[in-house]
């Protein structure tokens, strides 16, 4: 009545309490590329100090998630939700060793790439807002990787498309326009099944926190459509991770950009699919997803199979790391496939290798293109007589990529046949040990051709700038290092696994007065 006043007891939805301070370090890898961003765009006159300002930015980033996973590895997850609401009503961040790990592994080679950017990214290309797009790309990246909500993981999926679009089309060439064309339609397809998927599970669950919707599933199993949810979410992540049959999109534009461009796509853009799939298909959906294990392990054999045969098949050095992004797709899912500890510890650890190593042979296939005049493996070769460092540089990397002592790529496929084999997918290990071998095929073609072969007395070999043998340098480091000391990564990659499986620490990080349950 009028007159009259109530009191609203908000204890159950809003935080009485501070936040502790190092709870704020999880924003710190999505504010601080976010304001980045609007720094640049408030110097754009300055662009001689851009690709500084981004390398600070992304150093700072990449020390906040080493400080992050140093936590969670230690103490366990650990939850921050905005706008003083408690959870599931505020908007959660949610650091865990997978999601963490990812971000670093991110971060770190985003800041790698910015490097090459010195050289690689000319007074056009800032004038168009590399730097800027770049870290509004970072922001989106970290995002999706330390969200603990779907909504805003669909979110941060769009910042990070946005600015990949911009990326995309750095330059206008007609190339770059008709591949950001095949690029936007597909990916949007994939954003839209993505929103369907997430209004359904609001109006299903009353919640889009995940691990609020992790707790509610079981209760939910006999009554709720999961099986159409879980559908409409793995084939959009599929998508986004461009798996067999809908990966086209990805060689037809991936070659497209500046090397540098190439290089961030082909080591992050794909891993967040296969993180979102990690993070849907076995924290939320996992009898789903134990239902749908065969069609994902035969969409994980196609893909790996038949990336690795387009890598063979092609004579353009970018357009063949494409292939290969799409064959250690295929590989990464067979992980999934398995769902066990072993075959998600196997794909974690597989997708953090990739993300090195993939970017890694973007970066070279830029570097011999310059000292060969071209992409092509018609035109190159004479590259070991000439450029005897950069051949050595390329032989590791090629042994990573098809995963071959002594480097990195080895350990995870291990993993991965190991975990195949104890679930009795003796096929599965098959394929990956076949889609190996091809890649190991195609790479060795390209030693052959562009390193052993002869030059042609028409196209001169020009000098290797220094700071592209620098960048590969630096990524071949943690190559090597985990290819000759890999037990840190596989515990890392096993503690992962054990946290998907397991939510209960998830769960209780988000809601502690829940005891986890």
């Amino acid at each position: 009545m009028a007159g009259e006043s109530y009191q609203v007891d908000r204890a159950q939805a809003m935080i009485a309490g501070p936040v502790a301070s190092a709870d704020w370090l999880i924003v710190v890898p999505v504010v601080l590329p976010i304001v980045c961003g609007a720094l640049l765009l408030m110097f754009r006159h300055r662009m001689r100090i851009h690709a500084f300002m981004a390398l600070a930015a992304l150093a700072l980033v990449t020390a906040a998630n080493a400080s992050m996973l140093r936590r969670v590895l230690a103490d366990g997850p650990f939850s921050m939700t905005m706008g003083g609401w408690l959870p599931p009503f505020g908007i959660s961040f949610t650091a865990d060793v997978l999601g963490v790990s990812f971000a670093l592994v991110g971060s770190a080679v985003a800041f790698i790439c910015c490097l090459y950017s010195l050289g690689d990214i000319d007074r056009t290309g800032r004038r168009y807002g590399f730097y800027a797009f770049l870290m509004l790309m970072m922001a989106g990246v970290n995002g999706a990787f330390l969200t603990g909500d779907m909504f805003n993981l669909y979110v941060w999926f769009e910042v990070f498309l946005i600015s990949s679009f911009g990326l995309l089309i750095l330059g206008s060439d007609k190339a770059q326009i008709d591949g950001a064309v095949k690029y936007a339609i597909l990916n949007l397809v994939a954003t839209t099944l993505f929103l369907i998927a997430t209004g359904y599970v609001y109006g299903t669950f009353g919640t889009l926190n995940m691990a609020d919707l992790a707790r509610k599933v079981d209760g939910l199993s006999d009554t709720a459509p999961l099986m159409t949810l879980s559908a409409l979410y793995l084939l959009a992540f599929c998508m986004k991770a461009a798996a067999f049959p809908v990966n086209f999109w990805l060689p037809a534009s991936y070659h497209t950009p500046r090397i540098v461009t190439a290089a961030l796509f082909g080591g992050l853009l794909t891993k967040i699919g296969i993180y979102a799939l990690m993070r849907s298909m076995i924290l939320i959906f996992a009898v789903e997803r134990a239902a749908y294990s065969m069609p994902i392990a035969i969409v994980a054999g196609a893909t790996m199979i038949l990336g690795a045969l387009g890598a063979l098949a092609q004579s353009d050095l970018r357009r063949m790391a494409g292939f290969l992004v799409i064959s250690g797709v295929g590989v990464m899912l067979s992980g999934l496939a398995l769902g066990s500890e072993g075959g998600l510890a196997g794909m974690a650890f597989y997708a953090l290798n990739s993300m090195v190593v993939m970017t890694a042979l973007y970066i070279l296939a830029g570097t011999m293109g310059a000292a060969g005049a071209g992409f092509s493996l018609h035109d190159l070769g004479g590259l070991y007589r000439a450029r005897p460092l950069l051949a050595a540089i390329a032989f590791l990397l090629i042994l990573a990529a098809a995963a071959l002592p002594p480097a990195s790529g080895l350990w995870p496929k291990i993993v991965l046949v190991q975990a195949s084999l104890a679930e009795g997918a003796g096929w599965l290990a098959g394929a990956i040990l076949v889609s190996g071998f091809l890649t190991t095929l195609a790479l060795g073609r390209v030693f052959l051709l562009a390193f052993w072969r002869p030059a042609s007395a028409s196209l001169p070999i020009a000098r290797v700038p220094s700071l592209s043998l620098a960048v590969l340098l630096l990524l071949l480091v943690p190559v090597l290092l985990v290819g000759l000391y890999p037990e840190p990564v596989i515990a890392m990659s096993g503690s992962a696994a054990k946290g998907l499986l397991d939510p209960s620490a998830y769960i209780q990080a988000v809601f502690p007065q829940a005891g986890g349950g």
